[in-house]
């Protein structure tokens, strides 16, 4: 594989392209909003400099990378029949990516693979929107993604072993450890995850305790990074509702059933750090974590 294209130039999309880029790969990163482009390569830059700045990589492979990165706002002027895998990164909206999907299979050659890199949706729903569900594929990298060495890889129901095999190949190349999944609502990752997160927030709706005692119990009892309130903000509050919703209709268990408290938060807009207030308050140029004024009563 040589030509890489990415669909979503938002926080999974590019992560992802930046790595591709690093290892190699001609990468064109799509997306219909030219603000997100533009973002996208300059988050990139950024982070290939923290990179360069701690001897990772050197000045040259910095300019290497940004050479093999292109940006389109339109897929039909991306080559996008010259691509050997095309990777989704689009919101996590079952419509839109069918839609995509869609597309796809009319405009890359047979051969390509067809990726998404959807955290819940149905693999196989996906495939068979395509007349290649053979060639369709989860490839689930986890955020920051060139950071984070998992990758979910998910086999839909007519998923064939050579795309397995090829996808789990490059995941390898990527420097990242493939682990393969089937496909059933949430996978491994956010069907163990988001239940977690679900329960931290009926923790804090009920009234058991706080925001950062919650968390601190998470981190120091259990030995997290961050507590389940934190990294919900940071997943992305609307993220996090999108997913157990799938796992609540997809399994028809009230166990997954959504905390009321985070369907509020995200009807009123508090979604976490991209809307700089969810469980706690994000300011720019601040790395201090400080409890959403709501909860800090």
């Amino acid at each position: 594989m040589q030509q890489i294209t990415v669909i979503g130039a938002g926080t999974m999309g590019n992560g992802i392209a930046h790595v591709f880029a690093m290892n190699g790969y001609t990468v064109k990163l799509v997306d219909v909003n030219k603000d997100s482009l533009q973002k996208a390569v300059s988050v990139i830059g950024k982070n290939l400099d923290r990179m360069v700045n701690k001897g990772t990589i050197s000045a040259d492979d910095k300019l290497g990378t940004l050479s093999r990165l292109y940006t389109h706002e339109l897929l039909e002027n991306s080559d996008i029949e010259k691509s050997d895998l095309v990777i989704e990164a689009a919101t996590e909206n079952e419509t839109i990516k069918l839609g995509i999907f869609y597309r796809l299979s009319e405009m890359c050659k047979p051969e390509a693979i067809l990726a998404t890199n959807t955290s819940s949706i149905s693999i196989t729903k996906i495939g068979a929107a395509t007349k290649r569900p053979d060639k369709v594929i989860g490839m689930h990298f986890m955020n920051p993604v060139p950071v984070m060495k998992l990758v979910e890889i998910i086999r839909g129901y007519s998923t064939s072993d050579e795309t397995t095999a090829a996808i789990v190949e490059i995941s390898k190349k990527l420097g990242k450890v493939p682990v393969e999944a089937n496909d059933y609502p949430g996978f491994v990752a956010n069907r163990i995850l988001m239940p977690m997160i679900n329960e931290a927030a009926y923790t804090l709706f009920e009234g058991v305790a706080g925001v950062a005692e919650i968390d601190t119990v998470m981190k120091l009892g259990m030995a997290h990074p961050m507590g389940p309130l934190q990294l919900a903000d940071f997943i992305g509050l609307d993220v996090c509702l999108a997913i157990l919703r799938v796992l609540h209709d997809g399994f028809g268990n009230p166990k997954y059933a959504p905390c009321p408290l985070l369907v509020n938060m995200v009807m009123a807009g508090k979604l976490g750090v991209k809307s700089g207030e969810g469980f706690y308050r994000y300011q720019q140029d601040s790395k201090d974590l400080v409890v959403a004024p709501q909860f800090s009563k």
